[in-house]
Formats: structure tokens, sequence, C-alpha cells
């Protein structure tokens, strides 16, 4: 614990009271449930991300579950995702009774590696869903390239940009998640989005199932008016939100540079929000232990890679990830003085700890702050 017995979350969400008046005005308004906010929000996210429109759902893996099922992926297909990411992913998969096809990361960055997807590609392959983990975008040049229906995760990412474009404006569809913690949030909630008017509509039909003449199958993913209406409150903050993130991972770096400890890439063409900020240390789970007794909680990035989850092998950046990565609190309303009691603590055990070496980096004997990738 700290010296006053306190704990410093690793996430928490950053709320004002603007929030709580957006989200009472709702509730005194009578209208509860999807309706006027719902559509502002979509046009709002819409016009953020330079999407043509939105659709809004009851969670980002509610949403990856529509935009499956709106590109016909079914049963006999494959749908090709990165390994070290939200099991989430996973799931939409298996409702729509498709195939997952599991691929290694970068470790230079932890997202899809373009070299190694590639060699996973099949006749059967339908769509690949790209996740920009922890707030940094994947190489989308590379990977649209190949012609498959693009799904672009932007639940950590929003904000972010890829060769002066938003993160999310490239593929075929792109969801997003507003989870509690999320970069905005609903509390719960997501979204879908996309430039083909056939693709919105056939998400916004299959998103409920009132009113309709027929019986085929549809959901019940709907938003109501009062997460929408925290949404919007939040997305006019984004921007604040964004430079928070900038100034302590700007913190964080100057103080870690000079000690044992794989940092943060930057990569030019790319814009990284900092949604976690995620180090490489020797022993990720040791240190997230020894930090949690100093009142500060870390935790691994990802629960456990889905080559794991799934019984495979032959993973190297993600094997990597998953022993050596391990995030930081980080998040608009952590103050200067807690995030310097975090620094303290990670010195304090860093310190005296090695750096590891990246899967396919450089080894001891080199510098460990140059990593190749694996594209």
């Amino acid at each position: 614990m700290l010296p006053d017995g306190s704990v410093i979350p690793h996430s928490r969400p950053t709320l004002a009271a603007e929030d709580i008046r957006a989200v009472t005005d709702v509730v005194r308004s009578g209208h509860l449930a999807q309706g006027e906010q719902v559509r502002r929000f979509e046009d709002a996210v819409a016009r953020f991300l330079g999407r043509r429109g939105g659709v809004a759902t009851s969670s980002g893996t509610s949403a990856l579950h529509l935009a499956l099922l709106a590109l016909g992926v079914g049963a006999g297909d494959e749908v090709l995702v990165p390994s070290y990411t939200c099991v989430a992913l996973l799931h939409a998969i298996q409702y729509v009774g498709a195939t997952p096809r599991i691929a290694d990361v970068d470790p230079g960055d932890y997202n899809l590696s373009p070299r190694a997807a590639r060699r996973h590609i099949t006749p059967r392959t339908r769509a690949v869903i790209v996740p920009h983990m922890f707030g940094a975008p994947a190489d989308l040049d590379a990977i649209v390239s190949w012609g498959i229906p693009v799904i672009e995760d932007c639940a950590q990412a929003l904000g972010a940009t890829y060769r002066g474009r938003p993160a999310g404006s490239f593929g075929v569809l792109t969801v997003c998640s507003f989870y509690a913690t999320k970069v905005i949030t609903t509390g719960e909630g997501g979204m879908v989005l996309s430039d083909s008017d056939p693709l919105l509509r056939r998400i916004r039909d299959l998103r409920d199932y009132d009113g309709r003449s027929s019986l085929a199958l549809r959901f019940n993913y709907k938003m109501t008016d009062m997460q929408a209406a925290l949404g919007l409150s939040q997305l006019e903050r984004l921007e604040g939100f964004l430079a928070r993130r900038q100034a302590l991972a700007a913190r964080y770096a100057a103080a870690l540079r000079r000690l044992p400890v794989r940092l943060p890439e930057a990569t030019p063409d790319r814009t990284h929000i900092f949604y976690r900020y995620v180090i490489g240390v020797q022993d990720a789970a040791g240190l997230a232990r020894r930090l949690r007794t100093s009142g500060i909680e870390a935790k691994a990035p990802v629960a456990r890679p889905l080559h794991q989850l799934l019984g495979l092998t032959g993973y190297p950046g993600a094997e990597d990830a998953a022993r050596h990565a391990v995030s930081i609190p980080l998040y608009p309303s952590l103050c200067d003085a807690d995030a310097d009691a975090v620094l303290r603590a990670v010195a304090g055990e860093l310190e005296r700890a090695p750096v590891p070496a990246a899967a396919g980096a450089p080894r001891a004997s080199d510098d460990w702050r140059s990593r190749r990738t694996v594209r």
C-alpha cells in the first residue's frame, strides 16, 4: 500500500459534472431507451472517424458479432486474428460458426504482424480483424493490400492516426468499444462504422427485432439514450483526454528510459494515444505482484494469448509479450502526484531487473532498445 493506505488503480473512467448532467437530462426526459441521443452519438463518432455512418450497440463484442454477420461470415469460413488480443474477438468468430486463424504479433508494438499473418491466409479466409493494440495503429497498408475485408478494432485506439488519417477509417468496417475504462465511455457499449450503406443497413436491421414483419434472426444489441448521452459528453472532451495521455506517457518515458525496461516504440507515420502504457521487463507477472504490495495496480495487458487458449504453438511474438509485457496506470484522471508514485515504485523494482530480449530482437549483448519486427 501507499503511505496513506490507498491504492492507485490500473485504470478508471474519467468523469466530470457535465457527464452527470448529460445523463440526468435524459433520465428527466423519460426517454431512456434507444432514441435521439443514440442517433446523435452515431453521427458524432462517424464524423470523428471520417466514416459515412455508424450503428451503436450494447457492447464492443456485439459490434464485432454484427460486423461478421454483415459480411456474411459463417460456418466453413475463416477469420484471421492476432493471438495477442482480447478473447472477445475469438467469441465473436465462434458466435457466427466460423473458424479463427491465429497469427503472431510484432514484438515491437504488439500488433498483428502482416508477414506472420499472410502465412495463415487460405481460400476460406473471409475477413481479418485488426485491433490497434494499446492505442498504437497496426500496419494497415500491408493488411489492406491483401484484398480481404478488414474489420478495424478501435476499442483501444479512438483518436489514433495512421499516415495522417484516423485509425478506424481504413477498413471495410470499424468497431469501437465504450466500456467503462475505454478511451471514452458509455458504461457499456460499442459501435460499428462503415462507408457502405448496404452494410450499415444490414447491421441496423440485425441490431434489434422490434416491429419487424419477418421472423429472421435478429438480436437485442441496442444502446440506450442514457449511455449515448454520456458518450456524447465524453466525445466532446476527447481532445483533452488524448493530450493528458500524451503528457503522462512523456513523463513516464523521461523517467524510465535510463532503466532496464523496454518502452513503447514511436513510429513517425502513426499517432500512439497510449490507451495503455505497456513496458517490457524480465518478469512481468513478478513485477505486477510486487507493485501491488506498494499500492500500485499493474496488469498483464492481455489476460492470455489466444493461441494458448486454443492449445496452439509457434507464436514467439505473443509468447514474448505474455512473459514480458506489463501495463502500468495511465488514464486522464491520473494526477501528477500519483503518476510520480507509480514511477517511484516501478523504478525501485527495475533498478535490479535486467531487460529481456524481444522475440526476434537483438540478444542482451546488443542494444536492447532496437527491436526487429517479424513483418
